[in-house]
């Protein structure tokens, strides 16, 4: 089995939870993710405390994936960084920090944090595709045990 067959395989069932305040950006994100593999499951949050709401309700089904904007009403991306470490259910998943700030101090203190990665929001679909396939196969390849 070649490696694209293996990626192909362990996408089956993957979970991807996008929290972003900002409605185009979200609909841009989860079609970016559609078009690399229709079988990945998005689900959206508008804000921290959404996103955290979510990830409490033990109904739901864990994301292999949080991509996490930061500037949001009600609960930013950090406080809700925050939270998502310091719940033992919650800790584990890989949370990469979305947003349109360029900080690079910011970057460091997320990282700290927990996450990830950090990536500056892409300005159009293309870049936006390009950003979520790589991440989405480094993520694949990196752990394929935690599936």
């Amino acid at each position: 089995m070649n490696d694209d067959n293996i990626a192909l395989n362990m996408k089956n069932n993957m979970r991807l939870l996008i929290v972003d305040d900002d409605p185009d950006d979200r609909e841009l994100f989860i079609e970016a993710v559609k078009e690399i593999d229709a079988s990945i499951n998005c689900v959206a949050a508008k804000n921290g405390l959404q996103a955290l709401e979510w990830l409490k309700d033990d109904s739901h089904p864990i994301p292999d994936l949080i991509f996490l904007d930061i500037s949001m009403p009600l609960l930013n991306g950090s406080k809700c960084l925050a939270e998502i470490k310091q719940d033992n259910r919650l800790v584990n998943i890989p949370v990469i920090i979305y947003t349109t700030s360029r900080n690079v101090e910011e970057s460091i203190v997320l990282k700290d944090m927990g996450a990830v990665h950090f990536i500056s929001k892409p300005r159009d679909a293309e870049e936006i595709y390009y950003l979520v396939s790589v991440v989405l196969e480094e993520h694949l390849f990196a752990a394929p045990n935690n599936r």
